[in-house]
Order: C-alpha cells, then sequence, then structure tokens
C-alpha cells in the first residue's frame, strides 16, 4: 500500500443535484452531496454503487464506447424482460444500474483519459471492479488518483485484492465461493458439493463495498483524508463461513464429511427431523425442523400415526441414528398435502415449519411484500416500466428511492460532460466525431 497523503481540510457539503434536469435528480436527500466516478460493473461494483444512488448519490456510470459497453457484459445479457434483445434489455443491467447516470469514454484515447480525469476530479469516490492492476495499468494507480483529488475514496473490488499472489486472477461469484470453501458447505448426502446457486457472492461482495465506501467517506467528512478501499472477494467468502473454518483448525472438524452430511439436515446444534419435504403437486415442498424432543411430540401428534408416536423415536440421538428411514416416512406423510396448508397447521401446532415458496408466490404472495416496498417499479427509457430488487431497510426521514432505470449506453454524456465539465457543444461533437465518447 502507499503511504497516505497529507491530511486536508474537509470540504463543505455540496448538493451534486443541484442544478440538474428534474428528470435526473435524485428523491433520497441522504447522499445527495455524493458523487461516485463508477467504473465497476457486472454485478459486486455496480450493486454496491447502486444502494448508494438509492439513497440519493450521483453515480455516474461511466462505459467504453467502442465495444459498445462490452467490458459489463451484463448489459446485454439475460433475464429480458420481453422478447426483445440487445444491449438494452439485460434485465440484470437494468436491476443494478437503476437511478445511475451513464457515460461513455474510450480509456484507449488521450481525450478520453483526460475527460475520465476531470470527472475525478470533481468526484467524491472513484469505484472499479476489474482484476488486481488493471486500472492502474489504464493510467490510473492509487497515487495517480490522489494528485488529481488528495481527498478521493478510491475503492477497488477484486476477487484477490490488489496485494499477494493471486493479485492477478480473475474471478466471477462462483469462483469466489469455491474458493473462500463456501461451496463445500453445501450439497446433498453423497454427491458433489451443490455450490451456493446464482452469484450470491457478487452480492454479498456489492454490500461490504457499500459499507467500506460509507466508512471512508466519513472518515473523509471528519479529518479530510481520503483513502484507498482494497476489497477482496474471497475474503468476504471467509468471512461468511462462519465457525467452519476455526473448528476445522481448532477441532480438526471439516465443515462436510464426505458422503455422510446432507445440507437439508441440521448441523449444529442437531435436529431431527430438519429438512425440506415433499409436498402435493410438481415440485412442491415444505421445510419442517424439530428444534427439541417437544417439537417432535407436537408433530407426532399432528401425524397420529404409531410409527411417529413410539418411544423408539422419542429422543434426539434415536431420530438422528435412523434419520433416513424417519425422513422417507415423514416424506411419505408430507406428501399427502398441500404445502401452504401443512405449514400453517404446524405452525400452529408450534412446530416450527413453512412452505418453499416459489419466486412467484416469494414477490406476490405474502401480504407483507407489496407495503414493503420490496419490488419497486422503475422506468427504463427502451424497456418501460420493469421490477427491479427495492432495499431490505426503509428509513423514517432519508428513505431510500428507485424510479429511474438503467441509462443507456452513453445516455448522459451531454449532462454530465457539458453540465458537470464544462465540455462546450463543439468539443462535443469533435470527442463523438473522434471516437472518445
Amino acid at each position: 500500500m502507499v503511504e497516505p497523503s497529507p491530511r486536508a481540510e474537509a470540504a463543505p457539503p455540496v448538493d451534486r443535484w443541484a442544478g440538474c434536469p428534474p428528470e435526473l435528480e435524485a428523491r433520497s436527500a441522504a447522499l445527495r452531496r455524493i458523487r461516485v466516478c463508477d467504473l465497476s460493473g457486472q454485478l459486486a461494483g455496480a450493486g454496491a454503487t447502486r444502494l448508494l444512488a438509492a439513497f440519493g448519490a450521483q453515480v455516474i456510470r461511466v462505459e467504453d464506447p467502442a465495444t459498445r459497453g462490452g467490458w459489463d457484459i451484463v448489459r446485454g445479457a439475460p433475464p429480458f424482460h420481453d422478447e426483445r434483445r440487445g444491449l438494452e434489455f439485460g434485465g440484470g443491467f437494468n436491476n443494478h444500474n437503476t437511478e445511475k447516470l451513464g457515460v461513455t469514454l474510450n480509456l484507449r484515447t488521450e481525450r478520453g483519459r483526460d475527460l475520465l480525469t476531470r470527472l475525478i476530479a470533481v468526484s467524491d469516490v472513484v469505484t472499479e471492479n476489474f482484476a488486481g492492476g488493471v486500472f492502474a495499468r489504464l493510467g490510473f494507480p492509487y497515487e495517480r488518483l490522489q494528485e488529481i483529488k488528495p481527498d478521493i475514496v478510491y475503492v477497488s473490488h477484486s476477487g484477490f485484492g490488489a496485494t499477494g499472489p493471486y493479485r492477478d486472477f480473475r474471478t466471477w461469484g462462483p469462483i469466489v465461493q469455491a474458493v473462500s470453501g463456501l461451496t463445500f458447505t453445501a450439497g446433498l448426502a453423497g454427491q458433489p458439493p451443490a455450490g451456493w446457486g446464482y452469484s450470491y457472492m457478487d452480492h454479498q461482495g456489492a454490500y461490504a463495498m457499500a459499507i467500506a465506501m460509507l466508512a471512508a467517506l466519513w472518515h473523509r467528512d471528519r479529518t479530510g483524508e481520503g483513502q484507498w478501499v482494497d476489497l477482496a472477494g474471497v475474503e468476504v467468502g471467509l468471512s461468511l463461513t462462519g465457525p467452519d473454518i476455526l473448528d476445522h483448525h481448532v477441532n480438526d472438524r471439516p465443515a462436510r464429511e464426505p458422503g455422510s452430511v446432507d445440507s437439508n439436515r441440521g448441523g449444529a446444534p442437531a435436529m431431527a427431523p430438519h429438512g425440506i419435504y415433499p409436498a402435493q403437486g410438481e415440485d412442491r415442498w415444505v421445510a419442517v425442523a424439530c428444534r427439541d424432543d417437544l417439537d417432535w411430540r407436537r408433530l407426532a401428534d399432528e401425524i397420529g400415526q404409531p410409527w411417529a408416536l413410539g418411544d423408539d423415536l422419542a429422543t434426539l440421538a434415536a431420530r438422528l441414528a435412523g434419520q433416513d428411514a424417519l425422513d422417507a416416512r415423514l416424506s411419505a406423510w408430507t406428501a399427502g398435502f398441500d404445502n401452504h396448508g401443512l405449514a400453517e397447521r404446524l405452525v400452529a401446532a408450534g412446530v416450527p415449519a413453512s412452505p418453499v415458496r416459489t419466486p412467484a408466490e416469494r414477490i406476490d404472495g405474502p401480504p407483507a411484500t407489496p407495503g414493503w416496498d420490496l419490488w419497486p417499479t422503475v422506468v427504463h427509457p427502451d424497456i418501460g416500466p420493469a421490477r427491479v430488487e427495492g432495499l431490505p431497510v426503509h428509513l423514517s426521514e432519508t428513505d431510500w428511492s428507485l424510479r429511474r432505470g438503467a441509462p443507456r449506453l452513453g445516455q448522459h454524456n451531454q449532462f454530465v460532460l457539458r453540465d458537470v465539465l464544462g465540455v462546450d457543444e463543439t468539443e462535443l461533437d469533435e470527442l463523438t466525431a473522434e471516437g472518445v465518447l
């Protein structure tokens, strides 16, 4: 790491949205004095800056015009809202770039790098999630960023961080999950590790990145000192393994005994029955967990069959010893019921249970979901109205707001370059003709 720059006086707060067109202005007042020069993409980096944008920060998303936005493959990738395809229709891109402004800068050109320099000079944060060292090779190591703006907060988010033997390795969320050890903890008995599905670590990395950004900005506001926030996705994954790594090193117990642990079953403390069981209908399931012998007796009373009431299953040790047979017999019983109805019945009897909800049921089913506004509708200039992820938190005075969809490629070149950087119309035409924008 480089030495910190000399401490400067904290800058007075400014409104980054002052004078902008009303249709662009952020609604939340929480972070509207923050401007982010955002070169991050995919999900991890874009997800972090999305959180700041939701709370009113002016996030200016920088993309490459020469590859038609190609350094972020999510831009034109599925899922899609309808039958339309192309760079402006990627559902994941729209979800992760709501409320942001979009500009294009060709950083292979001197004029493109000059414009980025000018944008950094009027920003509070610079973010990127290239592989380690890529941004420096583009001409913007941290020392250069300090020269441009001494109190800049620079956030680099890569798989293995900016130092060490793996700094140049490129990673995606599933790779980070595997290297960190998370993938090994999930799987069915006798089967290979199943992984954590959709890029779980992209989202967790985004949360860690957003928290780190806010902490660095708080420090800057108190002291006037900027800093480099170096974030490694693998380290975030390691922090999520809980006590597994410690348990392995201290007690020599692996997180998952080969061929013997079903991740649907209880870990620590041990429980039985504890799992996902079939219900009526295709691909319908119900979760049941008996924390102790009392839960089991309550479940046995609901089942009302001799095998459930016998003394041979009265203790946890007995149920664990015969867990395979127990799960098979319990599955035969649950398969005769609707999963929602059975879960309600068991909960009423004091047994922890829940239907396994489909995505559609989870979004539109529970009565509390619409009131929580977890799936707000934003308007994209090409896609039109589309639902996106909200934030699972609400602030009474400065709540988040998501209403504007992701920007088209270069949609806000005019506003950012002309109104923020002071580029005149003649120069804008030249930059466009030269392929800089």
